[in-house]
């Protein structure tokens, strides 16, 4: 499942080429008919993220409230404008998030073959729909037809005259009224990149103390704190030595304070890079090695059974509450 960095990259790369344009939508497969009717030929006014979910709002105070879920994922073709600040966006962008990134003039790619810096979210390069130009945007290759044809079961299309955006297997999508999208981000936990930063911290810190419920459940609880998914729990409560079965209400303030504090600095730095890195101070080999592989990007996650990088002992995996948890029972003791 994308985690929260994924969905804001996706939701920058929105607001970039689709705010202020007419929107041709459309559901190739049928299953979103009456909503594209509802959105087709508005233009998109706001485009944001709060933790995993996406908000699109359009003319006539009409919302597009999309969840990729597990197997969720958006196909972008022809051109995309590129932030300068953030790791381009080509292709896919969606459930497998971790990719390569670049250093200077070369290239890294992933062990999948992959480079963030022409992709973002889940980038796949798929069809080969987007080339990306030497200048701050990607254009279609000129003997692709447009608009690209669908291939595979489309819920949405968002098009503009140069943009085309396919969405595919959402947990949801649906259009909604303001009101129906107060109620949801009323639900959703406070989000680093969302609303004022000192009541975010009061927000998550209050949330966490007041309950007796495991630390390593409540951050996967949306309600809670927005975003973090498996690959950043495992990794916070590492780099935070804590055991994720401590209830959260016996976890110091200044620990909980300190969690925070770390899910701002890693969204952010996912935002940037379009990778769950999750190791600091890496010297530029190390910083390459985990660009080029994911096994070399975690402290924990994914090392079941590997020792752990500190101090050796066996990385356990577990479940909690049906998902994957992995943590060292010496250092998080």
């Amino acid at each position: 499942m994308p985690e929260g960095h994924s969905v804001h990259r996706i939701a920058r790369q929105f607001d970039r080429n689709f705010t202020g344009r007419a929107v041709a939508v459309s559901s190739p497969q049928g299953r979103f008919a009456d909503g594209a009717a509802m959105l087709d030929g508005r233009a998109l006014t706001t485009a944001l993220a709060v933790g995993k979910q996406m908000f699109l709002e359009f003319e006539d105070d009409l919302w597009l409230r999309v969840h990729l879920g597990l197997y969720g994922a958006w196909d972008f073709a022809g051109e995309i404008l590129v932030d300068p600040t953030i790791a381009s966006a080509n292709g896919r962008m969606g459930q497998t998030n971790q990719r390569g990134t670049d250093l200077g003039d070369e290239s890294v790619l992933d062990d999948a073959g992959e480079n963030s810096l022409a992709s973002i979210g889940a980038p796949r390069r798929t069809r080969g729909r987007v080339r990306m130009s030497e200048q701050t945007k990607s254009v279609a290759d000129d003997d692709l037809p447009w608009p690209p044809p669908v291939v595979g079961q489309v819920r949405a299309r968002l098009m503009t005259d140069a943009t085309c955006a396919d969405l595919r297997g959402p947990t949801a999508c649906a259009v909604e009224s303001p009101a129906q999208i107060r109620a949801v981000m009323e639900r959703l936990g406070p989000d680093p990149l969302v609303g004022d930063p000192a009541e975010n911290e009061e927000r998550f810190v209050a949330a966490v103390r007041r309950r007796g419920v495991a630390i390593g459940q409540l951050l996967m609880d949306q309600q809670v704190v927005s975003g973090i998914g498996n690959v950043y729990r495992a990794e916070m409560l590492f780099r935070a030595r804590l055991n994720p079965h401590t209830p959260g209400k016996a976890v110091p303030e200044e620990i909980v304070r300190e969690l925070w504090r770390d899910w701002v600095r890693l969204l952010r730095v996912g935002v940037e890079v379009g990778q769950m890195m999750t190791m600091d101070d890496l010297d530029p080999e190390a910083w390459r090695r985990a660009m080029s592989s994911r096994d070399d990007r975690h402290w924990v996650y994914h090392r079941a059974g590997l020792p752990c990088r500190v101090c050796g002992t066996e990385i356990v995996l577990e479940e909690m509450q049906a998902r994957k948890l992995y943590w060292c029972p010496l250092c998080q003791k």
